[in-house]
């Protein structure tokens, strides 16, 4: 029975490269995302080139209705979620706290918490009934250490870091196993979104090491998830070689 993974955050940079891998690996694909058109145009790629079936949620995850909805009005066969990627995430400003953005806080709160929230709540009711199923969360370094002008950011991923240890708890009596993938610097268009399309500042952050990549990311994901049923990897913390330098990590 081919089995079907759920990927938030598809349109681009992780959640993309997932997508690219598992209908690689023969998953059907559930993809869900803010931006239809690039949903569909990847969905058309990927039916092409694995013959994979694919669904396609445009939806933003911080509506909790529209997860809800979205998600429920999808037909029994697409129910049966072997992977849950929680992948939909951003960083918006790099201020210190005195003068952060009351809007960019709750963009963020919204997105990295809520939003895996509202998904994980649907989907893990999914995979109880099935008694299977596995979560990977996509969590930071940042929620394990906190840098210069990251506040709000570096809170919502120390939230899913105990959420993903919450998670595990709550969930492992039913088959379900439970992951979190803490990357560093990792270039994808995750910079421009925190510096609101100034592609020049964006490219800065990398200046003078080599980035993870998207793939990079996908890649241990798949090996995450591809573990017999009897093994559990709680959690993994991935960073580039240089970013191993306390500088580098402040300058994140």
């Amino acid at each position: 029975m081919t089995k079907i993974a759920l990927i938030t955050g598809a349109t681009s940079g992780i959640g993309e490269a997932c997508a690219h891998l598992f209908a690689r690996e023969h998953y059907n694909l559930i993809l869900t995302g803010r931006r239809g058109d690039r949903l569909d145009t990847l969905a058309k790629k990927l039916n092409a080139k694995y013959n994979t079936e694919i669904a396609v949620c445009a939806f933003d995850v911080r509506d909790r209705e529209q997860v809800i909805s979205n998600l429920e009005e999808l037909p029994a066969k697409w129910k049966k979620v072997n992977v849950l990627i929680n992948n939909a995430g951003l960083s918006q400003g790099l201020d210190p706290i005195q003068n952060g953005s009351y809007d960019d806080w709750d963009t963020m709160i919204d997105t990295n918490v809520k939003g895996l929230l509202y998904v994980s709540k649907v989907v893990s009711n999914w995979m109880i009934e099935h008694k299977t199923g596995h979560i990977v969360n996509l969590g930071s370094i940042a929620g394990k250490e906190v840098y210069p002008n990251g506040n709000v950011y570096c809170a919502t991923k120390a939230a899913v870091d105990a959420l993903n240890k919450g998670m595990r708890t709550d969930l492992v009596s039913h088959g379900i196993r439970v992951t979190a993938i803490h990357p560093g610097a990792v270039e994808t268009e995750f910079s421009e979104v925190r510096f609101k399309g100034d592609k020049d500042r964006a490219k800065k952050v990398y200046d003078g090491f080599e980035p993870l990549n998207a793939d990079d990311i996908a890649e241990t994901i798949w090996f995450v998830v591809s573990r017999p049923a009897h093994v559990n990897i709680n959690e993994l913390t991935i960073m580039p070689t240089a970013q191993a330098s306390a500088t580098i990590i402040s300058r994140k």
